[in-house]
């Protein structure tokens, strides 16, 4: 089945084009399914990139997903038109009364500010308070997985010496963890983070499992007891040249960045990138939405405890 998402988002166009199934609003109206209700928190600054990333991949299940956007009112886009934000995205005010069986907090380019000092900070604690009542699983991605593991855990983020940049090898570090059912021995994962979170800080949580990791990238998959809150502190849902847009971005303007590790062919920005992740990707959220969202979600989804 498709991703439902509205009819003019630039996204149905960029997947068609990609041979992705997308349902607009009105053909899904035709339909006598309750499809599964995903809320998008979308922290990024590159919106209709990273909306468009993220239905990719939750287009790509045999699940019908309905999709609703949702942006911070305690901080104004600068990268994103007011237009594209009033057509197609919600505020916490305007759902805050609804249910959904999944939700996904992305990353943001914040991660050396004190937690505290994020704009938006209260507004998210707030939101991540309500997902407790009302998300049935919740699934946090790169600087949403620090945010959410030190508002529901108490875990701190550390400094890197330089930053986590490129493409790195993983290993499952529980095999039988539905989330890593058909992943291969090795898989890999973008990363592009200042910081990180260590490992002996969630090892002390006994509410939390740490799923996946790697020898360089450190933790990538932390795990809730119950299965409603997931952590990942890479980016699988990255196109192909998102990595290589960062690195230019960064050298134009001067600013201290390497070559995005295992990216390049030999390490040559003029070979282009070589995509080793996508499979990955796919079957991460595939995994998510059925047994962690699909499977265990109340078809009445109101009454979420």
């Amino acid at each position: 089945m498709p991703i439902k998402i509205p009819n003019d988002l630039p996204a149905v166009k960029t997947l068609a084009d990609e041979n992705v199934f997308v349902m607009t609003e009105f053909r899904a109206m035709t339909q006598d399914i309750r499809p599964l209700k995903i809320l998008l928190l979308n922290l990024m600054p590159t919106k209709i990139a990273t909306e468009t990333q993220f239905s990719r991949l939750l287009g790509n299940s045999p699940l019908q997903v309905e999709l609703t956007l949702m942006h911070t009112r305690t901080h104004k886009s600068k990268n994103t038109s007011e237009e594209h934000l009033l057509a197609f995205y919600k505020t916490f005010e305007e759902i805050k009364d609804q249910y959904f069986d999944g939700m996904i907090i992305t990353g943001a380019p914040v991660e050396k500010m004190p937690f505290e000092e994020v704009e938006y900070w209260k507004e998210l604690c707030l939101i991540m308070r309500w997902t407790k009542k009302h998300v049935h699983s919740t699934l946090h991605i790169c600087w949403g997985a620090q945010a959410g593991l030190y508002y529901h855990y108490g875990i701190q983020k550390h400094p890197l010496e330089k930053k986590l940049f490129g493409v790195y090898e993983h290993i499952a570090d529980n095999k039988k963890c539905s989330l890593m059912r058909g992943f291969d021995d090795r898989f890999y994962a973008p990363h592009s983070r200042h910081t990180t979170i260590s490992r002996e800080d969630v090892e002390q949580v006994p509410e939390l499992e740490i799923i996946a990791s790697s020898t360089k990238a450190g933790i990538y998959v932390v795990e809730a007891i119950g299965k409603r809150q997931i952590f990942v502190t890479g980016h699988s849902e990255y196109d192909p040249d998102t990595l290589e847009k960062e690195y230019l971005r960064d050298l134009n303007a001067g600013l201290p960045i390497e070559v995005p590790y295992n990216y390049y062919p030999d390490n040559d920005p003029a070979k282009g990138p070589k995509v080793t992740w996508r499979g990955h990707a796919n079957l991460l959220f595939q995994n998510w939405l059925n047994y962690y969202v699909y499977q265990t979600t109340p078809y009445q989804i109101d009454t979420l405890a």
